[in-house]
């Protein structure tokens, strides 16, 4: 997938999480798990973006691993919202999915990074 591809992805993911949000919020108790979830959808992003934008290696592998976690984190909170029926279960679990599919890219992504990295650092 091409990074200009990656970025409309989770662009997309951070549009629809907040979205979601604005319903959770509604619920009794959904304004703190709605917060969350839009700090770390949207900082999925954002630190993707970044990590085009890094000065070396090493600041590009240390943006994927944020990404990374911010990824699993909206993973969390997904599953948190769900799991307590903060939301309607189809909509939630379409964004589960997402965040489930960005999460895996990512992991790669960032795994890749270091291996490469590493051999790298072997072969000069």
């Amino acid at each position: 997938m091409e990074r200009m591809d990656l970025e409309a992805r989770t662009a997309a993911f951070a549009a629809a999480a907040f979205r979601l949000a604005d319903h959770v919020r509604l619920a009794p108790g959904g304004r703190r798990p709605a917060d969350q979830l839009v700090d770390c959808a949207t900082s999925v992003g954002a630190n993707y973006r970044a990590s085009g934008r890094a000065r070396s290696r090493e600041e590009f592998i240390a943006k994927l691993g944020i990404v990374n976690e911010e990824a699993d984190e909206a993973v969390y909170w997904l599953e948190f919202v769900r799991n307590v029926q903060l939301a309607d279960g189809d909509v939630v679990e379409t964004l589960l999915d997402e965040a489930k599919q960005l999460r895996a890219i990512f992991a790669t992504a960032c795994d890749t990074a270091r291996r490469n990295h590493r051999t790298r650092k072997r072969g000069r």
